[in-house]
């Protein structure tokens, strides 16, 4: 279930309350489902991100395994299709390398604009009307 501490009260990059990302898998550097940057603004996952089948290679390629099952940390593994807080480093490294997967801004951490500006993040929206 989705709650917890983290990630409640936080805000999203559209300045409204931060929405939970996933719970299946349970996403966050906190696993608590939300891109939470926590109490201290600590925590990096920030971006919440659709995963496709080209961005999982893509992250692969450059050490990132994002679809390799990591029991011994509870990790099931990504596929396409699946919702996960990712790093906001490494989006904004998918993003000059033209491999960014698209977002959810509802659900994308305010702290990142301190990184990525919302006009990059906007193009690939999933939850913009």
């Amino acid at each position: 279930m989705i709650g917890g501490v983290e990630g409640q009260g936080e805000l999203n990059v559209l300045g409204e309350a931060l929405q939970p990302c996933s719970s299946d898998p349970l996403t966050g550097f906190f696993r608590t489902g939300y891109c939470a940057a926590g109490p201290d603004s600590a925590a990096v996952h920030l971006v919440c991100i659709e995963a496709s089948e080209a961005f999982l290679a893509f992250s692969k390629a450059v050490g990132n395994d994002l679809s390799t099952p990591m029991p011994q940390f509870a990790f099931p593994g990504l596929v396409a299709g699946n919702r996960w807080c990712l790093v906001a480093g490494r989006w904004l490294q998918a993003h000059e390398a033209r491999m960014a997967p698209r977002i959810y801004l509802r659900a994308t951490n305010q702290a990142v604009l301190g990184l990525i500006p919302l006009e990059v993040l906007k193009p690939y929206a999933l939850d913009l009307n």
